[in-house]
């Protein structure tokens, strides 16, 4: 029966809730143990097939304490006792040894993802096992029932076994000596076999004296007959010695075969005919057979790892036990990875352990009450691969202080899939030999850019239908969409958790819908019908029309037909006429890219970066009743990772996965896009669509187009956005590209500190006009200010500080700044909490200046003799000629004085109330309009006593004079002060 049959025989094609599941529960609970670092599965399986194969890398190493094994350690089998004593009396204990030392030393190495985003994790770093199930062929060919998340969540687990007691004897107490431990993608297979590794490596799998890995991808590679002896000694040359001891039947060996999928077995005796001697070459696959039947080393252990559809390339009959791995079934399973990850000493960096540390137990206290929530990300941490990528992309998000030119949110996102998928291919029997992730993008790929340009998220099994089934026309189609739902589909997709919806699909990773869309669409995968036929046909014209073109010119010089080379030469024309027709893909490509990118409907929405921290965390406060209406859904992510895919890094990755995008079409894309993108780049955006523009130039990684798109940007205003270390790193980045000045930068309201301002130190040095208000500035923020400042370089002419804690010691940091600068034209120091001593230090200095034109001091509890002394010293000012003193503790006294003021006489204005004298001042709308401005800010008491005193003092002043004109624009001003007071009163304002 082929696979397609027993495909429709147990799976419905009407029902793709109906795949394979694992049972696991909250009861089925593992114990932990601290061991290698949980990378993604794939990583390693990429890192076992260089391994084991002919190269090295990977994991973390093993474990400290482990659980369940006393029986093993305490009682061992007196048959082999006879085989350690053969090994001790040859000396050959110290292969073993050297064995050991090897294997830990290649199983321990990093993976580069885990050294670029992570905490590298040592020897006694923690790991978090998954649930593992025991299973049987009967459950493995059975119909599951509906893929939900009570199902993976919540239903109890069953025959929970231990990996190391995966070879105890079984219900019918036979001693087990094969064993498939099996998994969809992502579940961790390859991690698991590490760990067993590095455990006998560091004597804490005491069952076997003696553990020989094996690629089952570097087997299948090997064609040549081989061995036993020779394949063990070619991969392990320190094994030599011991070879020969493989058939001491005392001697307790494992054999680790991974990833069965890779190998075409065959159990027949006609086609793999019986080896029992470890000397006799044959063919790879026949001594995998041959090991699995027990006719060859038939006292040795064999555990295999392998993906559910190549479960039964191996007869049950050769089997002692079925494992399945469940992932992180039980949700305590995923509190305890992310708070052993993301708690480890150094994943913050190396500044200010105290305030990281609270950061980091922050984001583990958020993540787990996300959890609690059976949340969507509940789901997608089932699989260790997404807890994994959760935590890559909260230390990108929260630990990033400087960003290296490699590190983008789109490289995580391809690095994360080539850990899983490393190039494999879908289906090892199937002669296309498609690629795993090639047939992702095609498909859902597709499901993804559909959803996305109909703004959904959900997607009924109609749609999947759709996007898998309705183009299905061979056999070959048909088994490798088996494989697909078998092996693949839950890494993508998984069960909705929103009431009313439990039997749609969602993206696993929401974000991971936006990745495959722009894969999907940069792939050139998204064609019209016109389009694919005119390639297909211009595929077969141009390979057959060299040789009909021979065969025409023969029978024309024969016959009288010589209109025949005529047609056939416009019928070569085609093919060059629709390569350049299909040139026009890379316009639409780009189009597509800038016209997501700048949708005016998602102007104001958060950031993405602020997207996809609310995605993981959550969103804090109550939860949206479920009869009410959704939010739109916005996918500003998938024009960014566009953009990220076409870098030249992840094209490359892209390319092991058999996903190319060759130069050219990158370099076509880039050179179509750019005079769209930069145009509308150029229009004023919202801060939030700025930032995210920034965001996209950093991913794109183009720094020739960067450097033009940037130069277009003379202001840039990302008032309001959270710029957190990782929007510095970027906007520092993407501005490096170029060295133009900025005519202005506004980082108002934006959760600056001292560290901010060092990251951003080359971009500040440029900028003409910088606002820096209401961002919690204290005194160290001030050292950065004035060494910035006092750089001579410095291009910043308008310095706006306002309200800011700058205080007493900030002000003299300022103070030494004005001394020594020649740029500063305009400084705003209100509401900064200067207080008299602030100020006399800023008029002890401002005498050494020579440029500063206008200073404001307003709202800092500066009373008559700090007032007067600032003043005083503006008088000799060569070019200070406007000081703002409004909102301070100034007697009338005082007011008198500074009254008198001339500025044709002292060469300064001091603006400290609405009254000039008997006149209303020329600027009494520009300091009613702060006050309104920052009224949010400010204590509302005290604003209301001072506009009080204002009223006061119009009042006064309107009494004093008998010009009728005067009078009118005293009782206007009056009336916006008593407005703006009864608004104040009622809570409007």
């Amino acid at each position: 029966m082929s696979r397609a049959v027993q495909c429709q025989s147990c799976l419905p094609w009407g029902s793709w809730a109906q795949l394979p599941r694992s049972r696991a529960g909250r009861r089925g609970t593992r114990s932990v143990s601290v061991c290698a670092a949980a990378v993604p599965g794939g990583a390693g399986r990429c890192f076992l097939r260089k391994v084991l194969g002919t190269s090295s890398i990977s994991l973390p190493r093993s474990c400290v304490h482990y659980q369940g094994d006393s029986q093993e350690s305490s009682a061992q089998p007196s048959s082999s006792r006879h085989g350690q004593s053969q090994l001790r009396n040859v000396a050959f204990s110290g292969a073993i040894k050297k064995h050991q030392k090897s294997l830990s030393a290649w199983f321990s190495h990093q993976p580069n993802e885990e050294r670029q985003f992570g905490p590298s994790f040592s020897l006694d770093a923690v790991h978090v096992d998954p649930v593992i199930r025991e299973s049987s062929l009967e459950e493995i060919l059975k119909p599951s029932p509906d893929l939900t998340i009570h199902n993976q969540l919540q239903q109890p687990c069953r025959k929970v076994i231990s990996l190391h007691n995966l070879f105890d004897v079984d219900a019918c107490g036979r001693q087990v000596k094969n064993v498939v431990l099996y998994g969809t993608v992502g579940t961790g297979k390859s991690t698991l076999i590490k760990k067993m590794v590095v455990d006998w490596c560091h004597g804490r799998l005491p069952r076997f004296q003696l553990v020989i890995p094996f690629s089952c991808e570097d087997l299948s590679h090997s064609h040549a007959h081989v061995s036993l002896r020779r394949l063990v000694t070619k991969k392990y040359q320190h094994l030599r010695d011991v070879v020969p001891l493989l058939e001491a039947s005392g001697l307790r060996v494992l054999f680790i075969l991974n990833g069965l999928e890779r190998l075409n077995l065959d159990f027949r005796l006609a086609g793999t005919e019986l080896c029992c001697d470890p000397n006799e070459p044959v063919p790879p696959s026949a001594i995998v057979v041959n090991l699995l039947r027990k006719y060859l080393l038939p006292e040795a252990s064999i555990i295999v790892t392998t993906r559910p559809s190549a479960v039964r390339r191996i007869p049950g009959k050769y089997v002692g036990r079925y494992a399945e791995i469940c992932g992180f079934s039980d949700t305590n399973l995923q509190k305890l990875y992310f708070q052993m990850r993301l708690s480890q000493p150094g994943c913050s960096g190396e500044e200010s352990q105290d305030g990281r540390s609270a950061e980091q137990e922050n984001l583990v206290e958020m993540l787990s009450r996300n959890l609690e929530r059976h949340n969507q990300i509940t789901a997608a941490c089932f699989l260790p691969s997404y807890c994994w990528l959760v935590c890559t992309t909260l230390h990108f998000l929260y630990f990033t202080r400087t960003v290296p030119p490699s590190q983008t949110l789109t490289g995580i996102y391809t690095s994360f899939l080539r850990l899983n998928f490393s190039g494999e291919v879908l289906d090892s029997s199937d002669p296309t030999h498609i690629s795993m992730m090639k047939y992702v993008a095609k498909t859902v790929g597709k499901l993804a850019y559909e959803g996305v340009m109909s703004r959904k998220t959900c997607f009924s099994e109609e749609d999947l239908r759709q996007c898998f089934e309705v183009e299905m026309k061979t056999e070959s189609e048909l088994n490798l969409l088996e494989v697909f739902r078998s092996d693949v589909f839950r890494f993508f997709l998984s069960p909705c958790v929103q009431p009313g919806k439990e039997h749609t699909f969602v993206f696993t990773i929401p974000a991971m819908q936006e990745y495959l869309a722009a894969l999907y669409v940069v792939l050139g995968e998204k064609k019209t019908l016109a389009q694919r036929v005119g390639k297909e046909l211009s595929e077969v014209l141009g390979k057959v029309s060299e040789d009909v073109a021979v065969v025409v010119n023969i029978i024309s010089k024969v016959l009288p037909l010589r209109f025949l080379p005529v047609l056939f030469n416009l019928l070569k024309i085609f093919p060059r006429y629709f390569s350049r027709v299909g040139g026009k893909d890379k316009d639409t490509i780009a189009h597509t890219m800038a016209e997501e990118l700048f949708k005016e409907e998602d102007y104001y929405n958060d950031d993405v970066l602020d997207q996809i921290n609310s995605s993981i965390l959550g969103v804090e406060g109550p939860m949206r009743h479920p009869d009410e209406a959704p939010d739109d859904e916005v996918f500003e992510l998938f024009p960014i990772f566009m953009g990220g895919i076409l870098s030249r890094r992840n094209r490359a990755i892209l390319e092991q996965l058999g996903c190319s995008i060759k130069n050219l079409a990158a370099f076509e894309i880039a050179k179509a896009m750019k005079k769209t993108v930069i145009r509308k780049g150029r229009r004023g955006l919202p801060p939030s669509e700025l930032m995210d523009y920034l965001f996209f130039l950093h991913e794109f990684q183009n720094e020739r187009f960067t450097a033009e798109a940037v130069r277009s940007l003379r202001a840039v205003n990302l008032s309001s956005v959270k710029m957190t270390p990782l929007k510095c790193s970027v906007l520092a980045s993407v501005m490096s590209t170029t060295s133009h000045e900025v005519e202005e930068l506004n980082l108002t309201s934006c959760n600056l500190d001292s560290g901010s301002l060092r990251t951003l130190f080359p971009v500040l040095l440029r900028c003409k006009a910088l606002h820096l208000q209401l961002n919690s500035l204290g005194s160290d923020a001030c050292k950065e200010i004035r060494d910035l400042l006092l750089h001579d370089k410095c291009a910043v002419s308008s310095l706006r500080l306002a309200n800011n804690p700058v205080g007493e010691q900030g002000a003299r940091y300022l103070a030494e700044a004005l001394a020594g600068n020649r740029s500063l034209r305009q400084l705003s120091l209100l509401h900064t909490a200067l207080g008299d001593a602030g100020a006399e230090a800023i008029a002890q200095h401002l005498a050494h200046n020579q440029h500063l034109q206008e200073l404001n001091l307003g709202y800092n509890s500066l009373t008559d003799a700090a007032a007067l002394r600032v003043v005083e010293v503006a008088k000799r000012h060569e070019t200070l000629d406007k000081v703002h003193l409004y909102f301070n503790d100034i007697s009338e006294d005082g007011k008198r004085a500074l009254d008198s003021l001339r500025m044709d006489r002292d060469g300064v204005r001091a603006l400290v109330f609405l009254t000039a004298g008997t006149d209303v001042s020329d600027y009494w709308s520009h300091i009613l309009s702060v006050v309104q401005r920052n009224l949010p800010f400010w204590d509302r008491e005290r604003v209301r006593q001072h506009l009080a005193l204002l009223l006061q003092d119009l009042e006064s002043s309107r009494s004093q004079t008998a010009n009728p004109w005067r009078k009118a624009k005293f009782l206007r001003v009056e009336s916006e002060v008593k407005k703006m007071l009864g608004e104040l009163q009622d809570g409007s304002l």
